[in-house]
């Protein structure tokens, strides 16, 4: 059964909080076109406001689970049968706090989802201790894809973006 993941992550601090900044961080896309390898593995797209939110691509390996880290959100998957349980876990550093989150979501051959969520991060790493913000948009599916698959509706759609000031 494949699995393809694609991660597309958006960063920016107070300076793309407003006017025409926070106008291009806002036109930033959910979802991009896959690469040409698509089955197995994870595409990654970071746009960010170092760079004027031009999206950097980069492939990895076979999606599976990761663990949330301080400044990115982490993933548990299950299969069972021709089917896989996604869950997003939360980074671990993020505000605001999320105790009640949606439980995972079952995806079958043909289905896929958006599951998006963003943070507030302070810690002194992170802009010399200012305040930084992050939303990440994991996009998944199960089975064979076309290319531009994740430029459409998905099957699922899971939203815990949240008010960050």
């Amino acid at each position: 059964m494949d699995v393809v993941a694609q991660w597309v992550s958006t960063e920016w601090t107070r300076l793309s909080r407003g006017g025409k900044a926070a106008a291009r961080r806002n036109a930033a896309p959910v979802g991009f076109r896959l690469p040409a390898l698509r089955a197995g593995v994870v595409h990654e797209v970071l746009m960010a406001e170092g760079n004027g939110f031009e999206p950097v691509e980069s492939l990895g390996s076979e999606p599976a689970e990761r663990e949330a880290s301080l400044a990115r959100c982490g993933l548990r998957l299950v299969r069972a049968d021709r089917r896989v349980r996604v869950e997003l876990v939360p980074a671990r550093s993020g505000a605001p706090s999320r105790d009640h989150r949606p439980s995972g979501v079952w995806l079958g051959p043909g289905e896929w989802l958006r599951w998006q969520v963003n943070y507030r991060v302070n810690w002194p790493l992170v802009q010399g201790g200012r305040p930084a913000y992050r939303q990440d948009t994991l996009n998944l599916a199960v089975g064979p894809v076309h290319p531009e698959l994740f430029f459409g509706t998905p099957t699922w759609h899971v939203d815990e973006r949240a008010f960050l000031r």
